[in-house]
């Protein structure tokens, strides 16, 4: 039988005056479904196989189709609502049915234009195809093939009061903590990640450094972004006065020292007489602020 949602490959089995019918090579006679004439394409015939997606058309009957959806089951994508009722709201999934979703998936209110990132999942009772913003629901916790440290592709899809929630490979769901987030980050926001933690019950931790420099607190954290605004390079060592160390970085020479410290046996730092040099070459672009490449 063919898959809701899914591409499917399907024979045609025999053409009528309002498209093909397909369905498996020994399907009975009842058992296929229509490809509408307008996604016909010039020397089809019986018996070949097509690759066609499956969904419900308006009046809820299975229907194939030869153009590529926005999103397919179990995947996740940002799509554009189209209109908003009193029972959900529509979006555009490339299709001429528009996907919906039912108010009670809503985790705020969607605006008309707007995009939104949602998943698609096969509503169990009404056999429909929905979407849902609620992305934890459908991301599976249980067949985790990750490694501690490894560099993952994240989507920033909510915030909790422990910190924001992150899609890692469009299939599992982390969290990165608050107190490990040292920039500015947003809802909707793809960027690279790195696996912390793997708890017995399938959570995960998430950093969005690399493991040597999650660790970090945040003093020595602001001693790095420094030297990496300054080309590598803070004139201050530790035997700097306590008054140069509060006028450079605004903290005390009792936390620049434990912060230096950690940061030299990590090997991230070379101490000399009079000033701190960064090890990793990894600084910012210099000239005007608003002439600078950002990326996401």
């Amino acid at each position: 039988m063919f898959k809701l949602g899914q591409n499917n490959k399907l024979i045609i089995q025999r053409f009528t005056s309002v498209g093909a019918y397909l369905g498996e090579p020994d399907a009975a006679y009842e058992d296929v479904i229509l490809l509408p004439n307008k996604y016909l394409k010039p020397g089809m015939q019986e018996g070949q196989e097509v690759e066609v997606f499956v969904y419900l058309d308006s009046d809820e009957r299975p229907i194939a189709t030869t153009l590529k959806p926005y999103i397919k089951l179990g995947e996740f994508a940002e799509l554009q609502v189209k209109q908003v009722s009193r029972v959900g709201a529509f979006l555009d999934m490339g299709l001429e049915k528009d996907l919906f979703v039912p108010y009670g998936e809503m985790v705020e209110r969607m605006n008309v234009g707007e995009k939104y990132l949602v998943g698609l999942f096969l509503d169990d009772q009404s056999n429909r195809l929905v979407a849902t913003p609620r992305i934890g629901k459908l991301l599976d916790q249980t067949n985790i093939d990750l490694r501690l440290g490894e560099e993952v592709d994240l989507v920033i899809y909510n915030e909790t009061e422990l910190g924001f929630q992150v899609m890692i490979n469009r299939k599992h769901g982390g969290l990165v903590y608050h107190n490990e987030v040292f920039r500015p980050i947003e809802i909707g926001e793809k960027t690279k990640g790195y696996i912390k933690q793997i708890r017995e019950d399938g959570k995960i931790d998430v950093s969005l450094e690399p493991l040597g420099v999650a660790s970090i607190e945040p003093n020595a954290k602001k001693i790095l972004d420094y030297l990496n605004k300054n080309r590598g390079v803070l004139k201050l060592s530790d035997k700097s006065s306590p008054e140069d160390i509060e006028a450079q970085l605004h903290m005390s020479k009792k936390l620049f020292k434990k912060a230096i410290g950690g940061l030299y046996k990590k090997k991230l730092i070379v101490i000399d007489k009079h000033e701190i040099r960064s090890v990793v070459q990894n600084f910012e672009p210099e000239g005007p602020k608003h002439l600078r490449n950002k990326s996401k």
